[in-house]
């Protein structure tokens, strides 16, 4: 008889976010001391295995944007711990940090104010290749046509400026300048928000297929949960600095678990009007709280349409629900996690 197979060997994720807490001072009065803080991320935890896409999804001000810049360092949270690789990158700073910044990138929203409108797109390439020590002289100009082709664009424009193309064009010179110091994973902060639907779903495409060919793990900021289905592998829903829900993107967009992930989906359009007709819609009544005074209990319990529907229980307002899981690899926060949260919106693969 044959020997029994090894037992599969457990990968360990490329990033690894525990307990992060991001707060801002308010400052008032003469002297501009702090008298409140805005309480931007609250004890998040997410993990991203490499050459996976993670997308992190919410409305405004949820806080989406901030756990993003906070991993890169751009924010410094208050405490917590940021892992990539199984190195810590809070306690990191000068060489060190730099160093490992090389292995993270982020692209940005606004692909126009990320570019520096004084430079040539052959320099803002050159830039991070010079700063890290990677590629002079002959060697710097064929990695930059190299990342104008990887891209998509000519590497003969690569001599004029951020003005002269348009904003699809800028926001694939974004991903080509995250691309040059060949990093493990870029945080993708709303990256076609700002973009015509028919230029984003090129870009979500050319991320698809740098992803295949380089293997590159994204983090996916958005609040469009119609884009983020097309990209992501898991899924981690924020509100009000905190994950909500967490799991296989497939599975949260099948079965929702938490009310807030539900009337999230339900306001995404499908391209089918029989299906659309039929859907029941969840309407969130009231706006996204205060962060610089957050509710008590549940962040969520004074929007909740699964709270009415149970006639208001107390816990929802006195109590944090803890995290369980609803499935392999699926997590939620609410009390009432063991119930299906409302009907599901049957978003089957809506093109683009």
């Amino acid at each position: 008889m044959g020997a029994n197979p090894p037992p599969p060997v457990e990968v360990p994720p490329l990033l690894e976010v525990r307990d992060l807490r991001v707060r801002f001072p308010v400052r008032t009065g003469i002297m501009h001391r702090p008298t409140a803080w805005v309480h931007a991320v609250e004890d998040l935890s997410l993990v991203l295995r490499g050459g996976e896409t993670l997308g992190l999804v919410g409305e405004s001000g949820s806080g989406k944007t901030t756990v993003g810049r906070a991993i890169v360092r751009v924010n410094e949270p208050q405490s917590g711990s940021i892992r990539l690789g199984g190195q810590e990158l809070l306690g990191l700073g000068g060489r060190a940090l730099r160093r490992h910044r090389r292995r993270l990138q982020m692209v940005f929203q606004d692909p126009y104010s990320s570019l520096e409108p004084r430079q040539t797109i052959s320099q803002v390439l050159a830039e991070p290749l010079r700063t890290h020590g990677l590629a002079s002289g002959a060697a710097r100009r064929g990695r930059i046509e190299e990342l104008m082709s990887i891209v998509g664009l000519p590497a003969s424009r690569s001599d004029r400026y951020p003005h002269e193309f348009s904003g699809g064009q800028r926001q694939r010179i974004a991903i080509a300048r995250a691309l040059a110091v060949e990093p493990d994973l870029i945080v993708c902060d709303e990256p076609v928000s700002s973009l015509d639907v028919s230029i984003q779903a090129q870009v979500i495409n050319l991320l698809e297929t740098i992803q295949s060919s380089l293997g590159v793990a994204y983090l996916f900021i958005s609040h469009d949960l119609a884009v983020v289905h097309h990209i992501a592998d898991q899924l981690a829903v924020m509100y009000l600095g905190r994950i909500v829900e967490t799991g296989p993107a497939a599975d949260v967009y099948a079965r929702p678990r938490h009310p807030y992930t539900v009337a999230l989906l339900s306001a995404v359009s499908v391209p089918d009007a029989t299906i659309e007709r039929a859907r029941r819609r969840t309407v969130l009544s009231g706006e996204l709280p205060s962060p610089t005074n957050p509710p008590s209990g549940c962040a969520f319990h004074t929007r909740c349409p699964l709270r009415r529907e149970l006639g208001d229980p107390e816990i929802c307002a006195t109590e944090l629900p803890s995290t369980v899981t609803a499935a392999p690899g699926h997590t939620v926060s609410c009390h009432f996690a063991d119930r299906d949260a409302l009907d599901a919106p049957n978003l089957p693969g809506a093109p683009l």
